[in-house]
């Protein structure tokens, strides 16, 4: 089973199925997506934090280093559900949204913001 995973992962990286899928919307929702960019959270500026960039464009970081991530290749297929909508948001201010990335080559989890702070906030 995992070598079917990883194969159906690869197959649809080579083809790039994985960059044209949205993220999701509602929580609970997952979207399969591919790794675009693992950074630091400052560029340049090691101990700042993680980051991570995916092909759909979603985004995620942590002040912390993100354990999961450890192992995480530029291109390994992820499933990337969406976990938890801010809430009393200013009116064009989204940010705050929790995902749960799952890498599929490595098996590694983590579930981040896709911004420092969430909506309302500096």
């Amino acid at each position: 089973m995992i070598r079917t995973t990883i194969a159906f992962a690869a197959v649809l990286v080579s083809s790039g199925a994985l960059a044209g899928a949205p993220l999701p919307t509602k929580v609970g929702q997952c979207a399969t997506t591919s790794i675009k960019d693992i950074g630091m959270r400052l560029d340049g500026v090691p101990d700042s934090g993680d980051s991570v960039t995916y092909a759909d464009g979603g985004y995620q970081v942590s002040y912390d280093s993100i354990a999961g991530l450890k192992g995480a290749k530029k291109g390994d297929a992820v499933k990337l559900c969406l976990t938890s909508l801010p809430q009393n948001c200013p009116k064009g201010d989204d940010r705050g949204k929790t995902y749960k990335a799952t890498d599929l080559r490595t098996h590694k989890s983590w579930e981040e913001a896709d911004s420092e702070h969430s909506c309302g906030g500096a």
